[in-house]
Parts: structure tokens; C-alpha cells; sequence
């Protein structure tokens, strides 16, 4: 049996759930990369400066760019249910060693090459759990789960 559904008659594929999860996160973080530019424009390439910010999360040209390669990565990966579970595994891994990496880093200018500050932290923490949420998301087709 094929794990992705059609609907009956159509041939039409069924999206899952967790394949939107993948699109919403990829057009999110998408837009916060392109809005990102327009605070930072394209100098202070790895800057450490707090007051550059988006919404109260701290940004910088390179932490844009990470958020334009997440969101094209959501876009392009989400239609198929496969690819948007590799989607994300990527996210979870990701984002779970960007977390660690934001709570080591946080208030040091040296090493803080992406300009996090704690709210980045928490939402870097939040994709870790969604990118988990798209990974390991059941599979359900009419009450039996797939395998």
C-alpha cells in the first residue's frame, strides 16, 4: 500500500496535516528572512547587536539568509508526505542544535555570529518541537495507521 492518499476518484493527493505544518512553518520563516533585510540591509554581515531586531528577535544579514534556506526548504519539501517528514527532521535537528548553540552563545559578542537573543532562543525551541510534530505525525487513513 502507498502511504500517500488519493482522493476517491479524483487521483487527487490528500495532504496530511503535517505536510501544511511544513508549508506554514516554510512560508513563515520565508518572510521573516525577506522582512529581516529590510532592518538590516546587507551590512554587519554577522553582527552582534541586539537592537537590530524583528518582531523582538534579534537578527542580522547571515541569520537572514538561515531563515530564507528554512523557508525554501518548508516551500519546496512540504507536497509530498516523505519530503515534508525529512522537512522536518531538518528542522529538529537543526533548530534542536541552534538551540543549544543560542543558549551557549547568547551574550557573547564574539562567538554570537547570528546576532541571537533569548527570544530567538525560544522560538528556535518551538521549531524544534514543531520540526519533531511534521518527523513523527501518525499517518491515519480512514482509523487504521500506516506503517
Amino acid at each position: 500500500m502507498s502511504s500517500t492518499a488519493r482522493t476517491a476518484g479524483t487521483g487527487v493527493q490528500e495532504r496530511r496535516a503535517y505536510q501544511w505544518l511544513a508549508l506554514v512553518i516554510g512560508v513563515v520563516y520565508l518572510l521573516v528572512g525577506i522582512l529581516g533585510f529590510f532592518v538590516t540591509g546587507f551590512d554587519g554581515f554577522t553582527e552582534f547587536d541586539h537592537d537590530q531586531h524583528l518582531l523582538g528577535f534579534a537578527i542580522n544579514p547571515l541569520h537572514n539568509i538561515v531563515h530564507l534556506l528554512i523557508g525554501a526548504l518548508g516551500v519546496a519539501m512540504w507536497a509530498k508526505p516523505s519530503s515534508a517528514r525529512t522537512y522536518g527532521w531538518l528542522l529538529a535537528v537543526g533548530y534542536g542544535a541552534a538551540s543549544i548553540y543560542g543558549l551557549i552563545v547568547v551574550n557573547n559578542e564574539d562567538a554570537n555570529i547570528l546576532n541571537i537573543n533569548g527570544a530567538d532562543n525560544a522560538l528556535h525551541i518551538a521549531s524544534t518541537i514543531a520540526g519533531l510534530a511534521i518527523a513523527l505525525w501518525p499517518d491515519r487513513d480512514r482509523g487504521t495507521v500506516r506503517r
